[in-house]
């Protein structure tokens, strides 16, 4: 899928959500210099864990910055989700689908693209332009040392996905198949830039710090032996202490998704993690530490070894004007 270069290092950057300036600190603290309009680096690449776009304060300030990045060989970029959204968004649906557009244009969805819609106001044909460079953006990097994807690594659909798309991405096709809920292209697009969850128990619904109310929350996709639902709880907002407590069944053991700690490496976004920036495990991490929330805009630098190392996690505080 991708060749390392052996003289080179790499540096992982998380989710940065509009944050154009916060970039250019890490990546300026990280040796990074702008030369004739593109950061770069002598000997290293960075790899941007996709979620460019939405919420911040200087969106396409930040696309500009990533996409002359990886156009001058001294990046490369993943599709997160929110990409991902925006080609819905921006897709008209299949005429029997029932609606007009892959994402429908309701008020909850707005809320999460409205801030990127407004940002590219007075550049419609700019924007489109990104959405036509998203189709180009991979929906993971294997690179059999480490592996990216923006929220869960699932071998089972990486497989015959890339049997069948060897450059990893996805083209118009595949994204209005993906209109169809539970096919083959539905499930690529929701477990590799979704991740995995699982459905609160009785009908319930939880209202998370972002406002939204849901009745599934996020899962760890490697604890290997949960029991009850806190053990695979993986998002900012706890579940209820007596939620927590309930046991998993057979069946919803036997549904979580794996990642074994003899797998390579594996990089992702998507999870708004708070706090040290740290190792899941010694072959996991995830580098969204909430960067859009003021929290950190976080990288990990990557020099070829076989576990990961506290000391390469590097980050920077996020301040108000991002």
């Amino acid at each position: 899928m991708s060749v390392l270069e052996s003289e080179r290092g790499y540096d992982i950057i998380g989710d940065v959500h509009g944050c154009a300036l916060t970039v250019e600190r890490l990546l300026e603290h990280m040796g990074y210099r702008k030369q004739a309009g593109v950061w770069r680096h002598p000997r290293r690449q960075a790899l941007f864990l996709g979620d460019i776009i939405d919420r911040g304060p200087r969106i396409r300030e930040a696309l500009h910055l990533v996409r002359d990045m990886v156009e001058a060989g001294s990046a490369r970029c993943i599709m997160g989700n929110h990409e991902f959204n925006a080609l819905c968004w921006a897709t008209p649906a299949p005429p029997d689908s029932g609606r007009e557009f892959m994402r429908e244009h309701n008020e909850r969805h707005l809320r999460l693209i409205g801030d990127t819609l407004d940002q590219f106001a007075a550049w419609p044909d700019e924007w489109q332009g990104f959405l036509d460079w998203f189709y180009e953006l991979p929906l993971f990097l294997d690179c059999n040392e480490i592996r990216l994807v923006h929220a869960c690594w699932d071998a089972r659909l990486i497989e015959p996905f890339r049997a069948s798309h060897p450059d990893g991405c996805i083209d118009a096709d595949f994204l209005r198949a993906a209109g169809k809920w539970g096919n083959f292209e539905s499930r690529v697009l929701d477990r590799l830039l979704r991740g995995t969850d699982m459905r609160l128990p009785n009908g319930m619904t939880m209202t998370g710090k972002d406002g939204f109310t849901r009745a599934a929350f996020r899962t760890k996709f490697w604890e290997e032996d949960p029991q009850t639902y806190g053990d695979v709880v993986f998002q900012p907002d706890a579940l209820p202490h007596d939620i927590a407590a309930l046991p998993l069944s057979a069946e919803q053991k036997q549904a979580l998704q794996i990642y074994r700690p003899d797998d390579p490496i594996l990089f992702v976004g998507h999870y708004w993690q708070q706090g040290q920036p740290h190792p899941i495990r010694p072959n996991l991490a995830c580098l969204d530490y909430s960067a859009v929330k003021y929290g950190k805009l976080v990288a990990y630098r990557w020099d070829g070894e076989t576990q990961l190392n506290q000391e390469h996690f590097v980050w920077v505080d996020v301040p108000h004007y991002a």
